[in-house]
Order: structure tokens, then C-alpha cells, then sequence
């Protein structure tokens, strides 16, 4: 182990939300971290009990941060000497995005660029720069072929533009300014402490309240599914093994009709929630399309495995069982 891995202090924005979370869980956990700082806003989907196991670790330094504001930002990354950085935080909604746009931009644009100035302006060794992008960037495919890291960027909401300006800014920044950023490209995650407005805990809560699960269009919008601890892990390996200035795809290969996984996620709730009696698939209701709507994600993840030795680890039967039931009342997993 190097000696600039072994006294790793890594920041993890974020670290309240979804992914940022678990991505805390991975990386306490290996002895190359120091310390890792948690800088999150604690907005809507930040939430503090995501961090409660990470919060045991004598490494955990918490840090409630806007990386709106670049003089706090530039503060906690001096203050903790930081050397590694997991760029987890953004808005990610896409329906949010649509209804209001400039609550993305302000986050996900400005909020990536303030953080790139501030490891720009480090005296000495800058820190190394993970940004957590999506499929989402690339645009819609046809019933065929998948994304790659070369693949045109063609966004096509709000959300998926503003990451898309993100990944340009830390690709400029490496070549512009020498910084030593890697990208990931990520698909659907899946798993436990997954806000409520997302698809799966979304579809779940319907089915349990016995109301109404709404299906855009016909449904047949097709997306590729990844569990969140292996993204989790997808990223440890980004940081500890990426080659500077390369993106990695980390697709799960895991594809669904949005309509059969919602079907599907019926089927288990009635499996194992039988009191709430049954037939669940009779709550499915079209509703009008998503402005915008991309009809097919899909990643090739060859250069992941090549170049990171990443695979995802998790079946998905089991897992996707396991999330639903960390979603149901009263029944734990």
C-alpha cells in the first residue's frame, strides 16, 4: 500500500442520500481510509438516520455543507486535508426536473464546479476526483446495442442535461488543469434507504396503500437495474484503480419493461404481504407519458471489468426480494 493510500481522507458528497450512503458503508470499511467526510446539505432526500451506521466509525467526520457555497466547500476540503474525493451529491429526479429546472442546474452544475475549484486550489497534491454520473447522459437507445464510454451525449431532460454539463466541466478540468478526475456512468439503482418518490419504493407504497401505481405510457420503456452496493463498490474500485481522465460504464446487464418490473414488484407484494389481499396488479393505471421520455438504457461494462476487475455480485431475484421486503411495514428483511 502507498503511502498516499494509506492515509487516504476521502470526502464523500452526499453521504445522506441513497447511494452516498451505502457508498460510506464500502469505504469505512477499507483500511486505506483514514477519515471520510460525509458533506451533505441534508435536503429533501438527505437524511441523517441513512448515516447512522457510518456515524459509529471513528473515521466519520460529518459536514452539513451546500455545495452551492464555494467558500464552505473550498473550507472542508482544507480543513480535512482531503486526498480523495466520491462526488455522490445531485439532484437526480427526473420528474422534478421537469417541473422545476433550476434547482438541477444550481446543484448539479455550480455545486460540481464549486468543488472542482476547490481542489484546484490545493497547495501541493490535489485530490483525486470521482464523478457519479448516469446512463442518463447518453440518451435513448432503439431495441438493440448499448452505451459505451465513447457513445454521443444526448440528454434529454433537465436532469440528465444538467449531469451531462457536470461530466464536460470534469472532463475540462482534467485536461485544462491537470486534475486526476475518472467518471462513472451508473443505470438504475435498486436497494434499501431508496427515497420514496423512485420508481420500486414508490410502487410498494402504492400497492400497500391499496392506491393507484401509476405507469407512464404504455410501459414499455426499457431500464437496466444495479444494486446499490455494487455501485457502491463500482466506485471504491473507480477511485483505488481508474485511470485518469477515463469514464467507466457499470452496467448491471439487468434489464426491465418498466411495466414487467412493476408487475413483477406486485406479484412479491402479494407473496409476502398476503394480508393485504392480493391481486395488486389490478392497481396498475397508465398515465400520460414523461415529456421527453427515453425509451431504452442499456451499458456495456467491458472496460469496468477490464480495467477495475468490477463485476456486479448481487443476484437479482434475491436482492430485489430482499429490497421489497425492506419496504413493507411490519415485516423485516
Amino acid at each position: 500500500m502507498s503511502l498516499f493510500l494509506a492515509l487516504m481522507h476521502l470526502l464523500v458528497t452526499g453521504g445522506c442520500g441513497f447511494i452516498g450512503s451505502h457508498v460510506l458503508d464500502h469505504v469505512l470499511a477499507q483500511p486505506e481510509t483514514t477519515r471520510v467526510v460525509n458533506l451533505d446539505s441534508l435536503t429533501y432526500a438527505g437524511r441523517l438516520e441513512n448515516a447512522v451506521a457510518a456515524a459509529r466509525s471513528p473515521k466519520y467526520r460529518f459536514e452539513q455543507v451546500d455545495l452551492r457555497d464555494q467558500a464552505a466547500v473550498l473550507r472542508v476540503v482544507r480543513e480535512h486535508a482531503i486526498t480523495h474525493i466520491i462526488h455522490c451529491a445531485a439532484e437526480s429526479h427526473v420528474d422534478r426536473s421537469i417541473a422545476g429546472p433550476a434547482d438541477f442546474i444550481h446543484s448539479n452544475i455550480t455545486g460540481t464546479f464549486h468543488l472542482l475549484e476547490a481542489c484546484r486550489a490545493v497547495s501541493g497534491a490535489r485530490p483525486r476526483f470521482v464523478h457519479v454520473s448516469t446512463d442518463e447522459v447518453f440518451g435513448s437507445l432503439g431495441s438493440s446495442g448499448r452505451f459505451t464510454e465513447n457513445s454521443s451525449y444526448a440528454p434529454s431532460s433537465p436532469y440528465s442535461a444538467s449531469k451531462a454539463a457536470a461530466d464536460h466541466l470534469v472532463r475540462a478540468y482534467h485536461r485544462t488543469y491537470g486534475l486526476d478526475t475518472v467518471i462513472t456512468h451508473s443505470p438504475n439503482n435498486y436497494g434499501p434507504r431508496q427515497y420514496p418518490e423512485k420508481f420500486i419504493p414508490l410502487v410498494i407504497q402504492r400497492a400497500v396503500a391499496r392506491q393507484p401505481i401509476p405507469i407512464y405510457g404504455d410501459g414499455l420503456q426499457v431500464r437496466d437495474w444495479l444494486h446499490v452496493t455494487d455501485h457502491a463498490r463500482g466506485l471504491w474500485l473507480a477511485l483505488t484503480r481508474g485511470r485518469s481522465g477515463e469514464s467507466y460504464c457499470l452496467g448491471a446487464d439487468n434489464e426491465w419493461f418498466n411495466l414487467r418490473l412493476a408487475e413483477r414488484l406486485c406479484d412479491l407484494v402479494d407473496e409476502l404481504a398476503p394480508q393485504l389481499g392480493g391481486n395488486t396488479r389490478h392497481l396498475l393505471a397508465s398515465a400520460p407519458d414523461r415529456p421527453g421520455h427515453d425509451r431504452r438504457y442499456a451499458m456495456d461494462s467491458t472496460k469496468a471489468q477490464r480495467e477495475l476487475g468490477w463485476l456486479p455480485e448481487r443476484g437479482f431475484a434475491l436482492a430485489f426480494q430482499e429490497t421489497v421486503l425492506r419496504y413493507l411495514p411490519g415485516i423485516s428483511a
